[in-house]
């Protein structure tokens, strides 16, 4: 059988751990060419040397996503090496909880820009490579290449969540961002849908007492979340358990896909059967 993602070419952002690391390795087994895009240069060396491994295609695109210039600097690692970009995933986040009255500017700014501002400039930056590429197609006398947006939200996007006023904004942000690129670039035959995830088992998941921490802006921040609230979440939902990053990928795989050509300004809950 044809692999799905043949000659496709893929950014994912965030693809050093979790469930970006899952996408790219998943994406790169259906013959993507993957741009493997991390804040840390270990864990995207390794996603690379893994995908090389096996026999497939990537690179390693280090740095911030939300710094001056990164988003043009990934879209140009893909023409660069490949000539082309095919598959934008918009992965890459963190959490950085607090309740509103105690949550600074700081942390609302920055959680909104890595998961909401982030992917407005990668998708901007993109455009040389899917708008005046398809126009250029189809002045050609055909039909455009399929290209996919997939960006990444949350059940706490769509129904809140106590202690994350920041990151529910931002993920609510990010569907909207979502549908408006389906009606801007949909002519261009560009497809543009998003995954809402729940309880995904990731470093983000963790027992906080773990210790398990990310350097941002300026800080080391505690990630995770506290064993008995992490209980009571697992606890609803219907199918008992959290979700692997492995399954989660499975969903970005079918929207990066030809199986959805046809489908665009959806939003597609993965969350074992979690409903709002």
């Amino acid at each position: 059988m044809e692999r799905m993602l043949k000659d496709r070419i893929a950014i994912v952002t965030g693809s050093g751990r979790g469930i970006g690391r899952a996408t790219a390795l998943l994406f790169a087994r259906e013959g993507a060419r993957v741009v493997v895009s991390d804040l840390d240069a270990a864990p995207a060396k390794e996603t690379v040397e893994d995908i090389r491994e096996n026999g497939g295609e990537a690179i390693a695109c280090v740095g911030d996503v939300t710094a001056p210039g990164f988003a043009e600097g990934l879209v140009k690692a893909a023409l660069d090496k490949w000539g082309s970009l095919h598959i934008i995933v918009n992965n890459a986040g963190f959490t950085w909880d607090n309740l509103v009255h105690k949550m600074s500017d700081e942390q609302w700014d920055k959680i909104l820009d890595v998961h909401l501002n982030a992917p407005f400039r990668i998708i901007r930056a993109a455009t040389p490579l899917f708008v005046d590429a398809a126009k250029k197609e189809m002045e050609n006398g055909g039909r455009a290449v399929a290209r996919k947006i997939i960006n990444i939200s949350s059940i706490a996007g769509v129904s809140g969540n106590l202690g994350q006023a920041n990151y529910s904004s931002a993920k609510a942000g990010v569907i909207g961002l979502t549908k408006t690129m389906c009606k801007e670039w949909a002519r261009y035959n560009v497809q543009s849908n998003c995954v809402a995830f729940g309880f995904i088992d990731t470093r983000l998941t963790q027992d906080r007492e773990k210790g398990i921490s990310v350097e941002a802006a300026g800080h080391k921040i505690a990630v995770g979340v506290p064993e008995k609230v992490r209980q009571g979440f697992i606890q609803m939902i219907p199918m008992g358990r959290p979700g692997t990053p492995e399954e989660a990928a499975n969903a970005l795989l079918f929207f990066a896909s030809p199986l959805s050509d046809y489908v665009s300004g959806q939003l597609l809950v993965v969350g074992g059967g979690f409903s709002m």
